[in-house]
């Protein structure tokens, strides 16, 4: 129909100008689209010309410099084209934690889909310029690992028995043994594999080996227990590289520092453990690209030159991990201990499980990474390790005690570990069926693995047993262990270890030779921020230390004040030296806190000492340095309250003098209580160690007992004692002042400050003070040697063997015996048949099953009924509440 602009309103004309009108914005609609469509098309082209340009200028770079920069992908705001992704050129070394987590929220949205994608990007990244991948592939053959135990009452916790044990220990040094020991077997010549790109699940019942078996591929076995057979990573033993930093062990123990977050106890780690081979690799990528012309992603390309920043505080694979683990929502939030509250258990777990993941090994050894978990949390990390696995040909063996079905399918490999013998190691696919070949059957709605930890036990093994043509027998685990022999999956496990691996097919960067993969002056600074942040958070600790001296300080001032100080005579003498006395006492004690302190921080250093993180000087040093600052303020507290108030000598001198002295008795004592903590351990026995050291050198000072009274057979440990130097040194100084030696004693024939001295078995020479400075800076340097010594060659006290219970000591002796055994089983016999009149007609039937090997009181049993009916629970809503959820629904 054709428009008539002289048609009238009412006719319908104002129907026809509104469907022209909606006809002609529709048209500018399209119009406008076009346009736009075309804009953002050449915008696209625009940006895509530019970022190819800005990837040009990126390859012209030098090597060192092309490997830091990178292009971040940025969102910009435009009022004509809207939100626009642009790139701009970054240095990866310096992203802060603000670019750092934007990258991280754009890129994993959805940790384990977005981690699959980013990983997958890599991969065929580094496939597509034909580098391989570094692997390590784990053989143990013929392990056998065995144990001293105590059996009997030696193996209870007494006084007696830990005297007897102490006793025993020092005399064995010498070949004398007189503990009644037996030898417990805890693996069992065991043989496989543990190979790169395939998930590995370790099961097993409590007390089956795992974590010793974790413990000896990690090269982490206590020193005392028994090892024979051989461990090979790529075919070197394990004494030809470095076992603990090219694989990693994940303790069940979380040993952190509590008064860290999250983000820095990650920080830290990376830090300590470096880079590893991803500069090497990233160095060869980037040069094989760019001979070919090939120009990265910009995600992958940043992800991976941010991952091999070296030198950095804080980096994006700290980041990641925080993502990939779930713990991005308390990064910030301290990781807390016994006695300040944090971060919760399972979190908690997974820090002790990012905090080597974070590093750059590929061969990890797991031990109960999900206790504490939930079955989700525990499947999200397992599939974001198990992605990991497969794109980047890591080497994981995990141990878990209950995996949920889901968490089960994801792994690869399956070792099942019963009584220190291996049941099953292969493909998950084939473990039923060899279960099914004894005639056991894991029922439709039971979880595969809870199935295969309990189908080895003696008391639950009946109950899958299906085979209705033959009477159930129980299987023991050394008959599962021989006839996994000849199961096809045996066989070929037994092919593969008879064939010796190549050394020369395994990459030459697999392995790690070097004890520390970071240069020491970098551990060395890494440490020296580390106690610098626990210094800032403990800022506490040493403001009431200070205020704790003032408030001493001040109080001695009004004991010893100079108002009722004269300088007349001996007594008035003696008024000072006390002075002096109290004062060498108060600096003394003031660091008795540092023993505790760092009692407190030892755990944490074993761990991350024996996991290669940093040497021990590098903790003892910062150590010290940084309580410099803190004692040299401390002392000028004291000082400043005490000298002029109390009225030592009126010599600017002589006050430097006597705040040097004070100063290095603080250091001293400091240096002190750190060597006894280091030394004793634990907290009990410091404080025990503690005293008697303050004890000792408080006697043996020369100020309780002049020089001259003590015996000569204990002489010597007076010129050992650091306070004999440090009253020598305080006394010289103040009594050597011009008001003491131009006054005459009472018997005028010679000077009061050389009377004074000789009274005191004082040494009556000037140059006693610096003898003195000496000795305490000596002492001080000693004390810290000793303490470096101590935290490098001693190991946390714990317990040296294993404990046997008497009776299962006796069992082993039956099996060597067979006279013995039937006895036994006789006596057996007859101890069930008489608890059988006690009990209902199930339990008698159970003890008949297995009466034989029971042993012990068969108590009776009456089982008892509980029933409820119409129970209900209700919950209080408050009022407010709910008038505020009434409004809201309105």
């Amino acid at each position: 129909m054709d428009y008539n602009p002289n048609l009238p309103l009412s006719s319908g004309g104002g129907s026809m100008r509104r469907s022209i009108s909606r006809s002609v914005s529709r048209a500018s609609r399209n119009l406008e689209d076009i346009f736009s469509a075309g804009g953002s098309r050449r915008t696209q082209s625009v940006n895509d010309d530019e970022e190819a340009l800005k990837w040009a200028a990126i390859e012209k770079l030098p090597t060192y410099s092309r490997l830091r920069t990178t292009l971040m992908t940025a969102v910009v705001e435009d009022d004509v084209y809207g939100n626009q992704l642009l790139s701009k050129e970054v240095d990866v070394t310096k992203l802060d934690g603000e670019d750092r987590q934007k990258f991280i929220d754009m890129v994993f949205k959805v940790a384990e889909q977005d981690n699959e994608r980013i990983l997958t990007k890599l991969r065929n990244r580094i496939d597509r310029v034909g580098i391989k991948l570094p692997t390590v592939e784990v053989r143990y053959e013929h392990l056998t690992i065995k144990a001293d135990c105590y059996t009997g009452n030696r193996s209870l916790p007494t006084l007696l028995n830990v005297v007897r044990n102490m006793a025993e220990s020092a005399l064995g040094m010498v070949g004398l043994e007189f503990a009644k020991k037996a030898q417990l077997t805890i693996l069992k010549d065991i043989s496989g594999s543990v190979k790169p790109s395939r998930m590995t699940l370790l099961l097993g019942p409590p007390s089956s080996g795992k974590t010793t078996l974790l413990l000896a591929l990690a090269g982490k076995l206590d020193k005392a227990l028994q090892v024979s057979g051989d461990i090979t990573y790529n075919g070197y033993r394990l004494d030809e590289f470095v076992p603990r930093k090219t694989s990693a062990y994940i303790s069940q123990n979380d040993l952190h520092v509590g008064i860290m977050t999250v983000k820095e106890t990650l920080d830290f780690s990376a830090r300590c453990q470096g880079v590893g081979t991803r500069y090497d690799l990233l160095n060869e990528l980037a040069r094989r690209e760019k001979d070919a012309g090939i120009f990265p992603e910009a995600d992958v390309d940043l992800f991976m030159k941010a991952s091999a920043a070296q030198g950095v505080k804080s980096s994006l694979i700290t980041d990641y991990t925080l993502k990939i683990l779930g713990l991005d929502i308390c990064k910030d939030t301290v990781v807390g201990d016994d006695m300040m509250r944090g971060i919760s258990g399972g979190q908690k777990k997974r820090v002790t499980t990012g905090e080597m993941i974070v590093g750059p090994t590929k061969t990890l050894f797991m031990d109960e990474i999900s206790t504490g978990l939930d079955s989700s949390t525990t499947f999200q990390i397992v599939k974001c390790l198990q992605q990991i696995v497969h794109l980047t040909d890591a080497t994981v063996l995990m141990s878990l005690l209950q995996p949920a079905p889901e968490t089960f399918d994801l792994f690869d490999d399956i070792i099942l570990l019963s009584e220190g013998q291996i049941v099953y190691q292969g493909p998950r696919d084939h473990i039923l069926d060899f279960f099914e070949s004894f005639g056991f059957k894991c029922p439709e709605r039971k979880g595969t693995a809870d199935f295969l930890q309990e189908v080895t036990s003696k008391k639950d093994q009946e109950q899958y047993w299906v085979d209705r043509n033959r009477p159930y027998r129980y299987i023991p685990v050394s008959e599962f262990a021989s006839r996994f022999k000849g199961f096809h999956v045996g066989k070929q496990l037994s092919n593969e270890l008879s064939v010796p691996y190549e050394k020369s097919r395994g990459h030459k960067a697999a392995l790690v030779f070097d004890k520390y993969s970071v240069s020491k002056r970098e551990l060395l600074k890494s440490c020296w921020d580390k106690e610098w942040l626990l210094m800032q958070r403990n800022a506490f600790f040493y403001v009431f230390k200070t205020v704790q001296i003032i408030i001493i300080a001040a109080i001695t001032s009004t004991l010893f004040l100079r108002t009722e100080m004269n300088t007349n005579n001996e007594a008035d003498a003696n008024l000072y030296i006390g002075a002096l006395l109290f004062g060498m006492i108060i600096n003394m004690f003031n660091g008795f806190a540092e023993m505790a302190m760092m009692v407190s921080r030892l755990p944490v250093f074993y761990k991350q000492r024996d996991l290669l993180f940093y040497p021990s000087w590098t903790f003892t040093l910062p150590t010290f340095l940084l309580g410099i600052p803190t004692s040299i303020f401390e002392s000028t507290a004291w000082m400043v309250v005490t000298y002029y108030s109390i009225g030592f000598a009126p010599d600017a001198g002589r006050f430097f003098k006597q705040f040097l002295l004070v100063f290095l008795i603080q250091q001293m004592a400091a240096a002190l209580f750190r060597l006894i903590a280091s030394v004793c351990r634990t907290m009990m026995i410091a404080n025990t160690g503690g005293a008697l050291t303050l004890l000792l050198v408080f006697l043996l000072g020369g100020f309780l007992l002049p020089h001259g009274e003590i015996p000569e057979w204990w002489r010597w440990a007076y010129w050992i004692s650091p306070l004999t130097y440090a009253f020598s040194g305080l006394t010289v100084n103040e009594m050597f002042a011009p008001r003491w030696m131009n006054k005459k004693a009472s018997d005028n024939s010679t000077n009061l400050g050389t009377m004074v001295l000789n009274n005191w078995d004082v040494h009556n020479n000037k140059n006693w003070y610096w003898i003195a400075v000496g000795a305490l800076l000596g002492f001080t340097v000693l004390f810290n040697l000793l303490f470096t010594f101590a935290l490098t060659y001693l190991n946390p006290l714990g317990k040296k063997s294993g404990l046997l219970p008497e009776e299962e000591n006796e069992d082993s002796d039956q099996r060597k015996d067979p006279m013995r055994r039937s006895l036994s089983t006789a006596d057996g016999n007859k101890k069930v048949a008489m608890g059988r009149m006690g009990r209902n007609a199930d339990s008698a039937a159970e003890a008949s099953s297995g009466g034989g090997n029971k042993r012990g009181m068969v108590l009776p049993f009456t089982p008892l009924a509980m029933s409820f009916d119409e129970v209900r629970y209700f919950v209080d809503m408050p009022a407010v509440t709910i008038f505020f959820q009434f409004f809201e629904y309105n």
